[in-house]
């Protein structure tokens, strides 16, 4: 942690409840921001997937299916 960073911390520690949950919020959203070329490989593989589903290559499943797929059994 850099001297800078440590007096932000210092700072922030002495903020009212309020504020610190706003800065907090404020910092995640800018953590939070979408990568356009991470969103476009995102599109074409969709695009991708729903192409070979219409071309017969995919098959659907069921939602119901892949969620049972995930629950464990009950001891």
């Amino acid at each position: 942690m850099t001297e800078e960073t440590k007096v932000l911390r210092r700072k922030a520690q002495a903020l009212s409840p309020n504020d610190r949950v706003a800065l907090i919020e404020d910092v995640l959203d800018s953590l939070d921001r979408p990568d356009p070329e991470i969103e476009r490989l995102w599109a074409k593989e969709a695009a991708d997937r729903l192409a070979a589903y219409r071309r017969g290559e995919l098959s659907a499943k069921d939602l119901s299916e892949i969620a049972a797929s995930y629950r464990t059994p009950a001891f």
